[in-house]
Order: structure tokens, then C-alpha cells, then sequence
């Protein structure tokens, strides 16, 4: 491996010391035990952008998840990092998202002022609280900073890789998926976008891919070239105007957002009804109702919300 990889050997251990394993390094232990937990299960019945979408090929939380995965490990590959480790972030990165997606975080920050609600921290806490799987230091770092806005920013390459990987796949499929709904054309997307990575799809991935791992190759350290970086950011921004925050999709938002509120105003007037199975007693009561709602699947809360406002029906 590259000596920028993160070696397993080497790190900074879990917060209970384990022995090791006889045939998997701890960062493939982090993967497995990733793989097999609830929180996983449940991304696929979880929004990625398109609420309750009719059609069978549009992107869930898990697809998401998955596409992310591979393209951390292709980046990892090609950069001689370590991919277990790469892979373990990717897959553990989103759990912490609540039902119908980003919306979550919009409906929860205002029970957490002034610092907010931020999936990624959620994340983290899954894994160490909820469903306590004992990850090395790396895997936690790498998730709780997998998003471009958190600071500290991660420690490892490998994490670097997933932050990529993570808008990298977001742009793509969320744009075929703007495409497979109607809301934008091939020819809707801003023609530098259009000049730089072709047309949506895969080759948009190579393409984004490449500019990444020849880059990185030439700095030493995982970054995409500025020319290709200014294009996805113009294309980010593109996304969030044109279909993230706009027209049905932002009316759905604002909707779910009333949703999840109104589930956790009733469960903090109703702690009782928050499973013992997935709650920790020492936390605060909003954390523990925040904890019950965004681990919810979209239809889980929705069957909640139907029964919480309508008890006889």
C-alpha cells in the first residue's frame, strides 16, 4: 500500500479492546459488522431524494449507500489506500439519516439549537450507542466527517475518498433520477458540465473518478483537479436550484419535515411509546425521541403518524 494508507495494524483501536481476528483485519471486521447491522437493513426503505417515487429504479438511501461504497473502494484501489477501510466508511456513512432524506435534518435542528442536527453525527452515534459494534477509531472518524461541511475534517485518506465518492455518486444518479421524473432533459444541465463529463450517467462517474485519482497520484494526496472541481461544484449548485429545493419536491419536503415533527412532539409527550429496543435510558428525553424518529423507515413513519393523528382509524 501507499505509505498514505491507513494500516490496521496501526490503529487507533476501538474503545474496548478486542482480540484480533485470526483471518480479517479490524477494518474488515468494521465492514462485516456494518453490513449485518439493523441500522444498515433499514436504508433501503429510506428516501434519498424523490419521496415515495413511482417507479421501481429510482435511488433509495441504501442503493445510495452501495454506490458510494464502490466508488470509495475504486478510488482506494487505484490510490493504493486501504480499501476495507474506505468500504467501512462508505457503508456505515449515511445510517444516521432519518425518514424522507435531508429534509430529517431540516425538522430535527430546531430541537438542538444553536448547534443543530446533522446526520453524519447521527451516524456515528448509531454505532456507538444504539447498536454499539465497537468500530476502531478510523471507521468512526471517517463517518463522522464524511460530509464536506464537518470540521475537523477526517484524518485518513480513505475518507477523503468517501467524501468524494459520496457527491461523486449523489450528482450522478440524482440527476437521472430528476431525468426518470421529468423534472429536468439531457439538455437542462449547464453546459460546462455538459463539455467537461459528457452525458449523465456513467460517464459522468469515469469521468469524475479519473480527475480525482490523476490528481491525486500527482499531489500525493486525495483532491480533484480545480478545473473538474469548479464543474461539479457548478453542477451542485445546478442540482440544489433546479431540483433539490424546487417546485413538488421541496412541497413533498415541507410536508415530511411537518411529519417528523409532529412524531417527535408526540413522543415527547410520550416516552413511553419509544421502544426499549432501540434506546438508550441515560440520554437526554429529546435525544432519546430524536434517536426513535430517525432511525424510522419513510413508511414506518408515516404508519406512526397515521396512528398517532387518527388513534380509532
Amino acid at each position: 500500500m501507499s505509505p498514505a494508507a491507513a494500516r490496521s495494524a496501526q490503529s487507533r483501536g476501538r474503545i474496548r479492546a478486542e482480540e484480533p481476528d485470526s483471518f480479517r483485519t479490524a477494518f474488515e471486521r468494521d465492514r462485516d459488522r456494518i453490513i449485518h447491522s439493523k441500522a444498515f437493513r433499514r436504508l433501503k426503505h429510506k428516501t434519498q431524494v424523490f419521496l415515495n417515487p413511482e417507479g421501481d429504479h429510482y435511488v433509495t438511501r441504501l442503493t445510495h449507500t452501495l454506490h458510494v461504497a464502490q466508488i470509495a473502494r475504486a478510488l482506494a484501489g487505484a490510490l493504493a489506500l486501504n480499501e476495507p477501510l474506505a468500504e467501512a466508511i462508505a457503508l456505515g456513512h449515511d445510517v444516521g439519516h432519518t425518514p424522507f432524506g435531508h429534509t430529517g435534518e431540516e425538522a430535527l435542528s430546531p430541537y438542538f439549537a444553536p448547534r443543530g442536527w446533522h446526520h453524519a453525527a447521527q451516524s456515528v452515534r448509531v454505532y456507538e450507542a444504539l447498536e454499539d459494534l465497537n468500530l476502531t477509531w478510523e471507521v468512526r472518524d471517517g463517518i463522522r466527517a464524511h460530509s464536506w461541511k464537518i470540521e475537523p475534517p477526517p484524518a485518513t485518506q480513505e475518507a477523503y475518498c468517501v467524501r468524494y465518492a459520496d457527491r461523486i455518486a449523489y450528482l450522478s444518479h440524482d440527476a437521472l433520477d430528476a431525468m426518470r421524473a421529468g423534472v429536468l432533459d439531457g439538455g437542462s444541465f449547464p453546459p460546462a458540465v455538459l463539455q467537461r463529463l459528457g452525458s449523465p450517467g456513467r460517464a459522468w462517474i469515469a469521468e469524475m473518478i479519473e480527475a480525482v485519482i490523476e490528481h491525486s497520484l500527482a499531489k500525493g494526496q486525495v483532491a480533484m483537479d480545480p478545473q473538474t472541481l469548479a464543474v461539479m461544484n457548478e453542477l451542485r449548485d445546478f442540482m440544489f436550484e433546479r431540483v433539490y429545493m424546487t417546485g413538488e419536491l421541496r412541497r413533498q419536503q415541507e410536508r415530511a419535515v411537518d411529519v417528523i415533527r409532529r412524531l417527535v412532539e408526540h413522543h415527547l409527550a410520550n416516552p413511553g411509546e419509544i421502544p426499549d429496543t432501540y434506546r438508550e435510558h441515560a440520554a437526554e428525553p429529546v435525544i432519546q425521541v430524536a434517536d426513535f424518529v430517525a432511525g424510522m423507515t419513510d413508511r414506518y413513519a408515516l404508519a406512526v403518524h397515521e396512528r398517532v393523528l387518527n388513534p380509532t382509524s
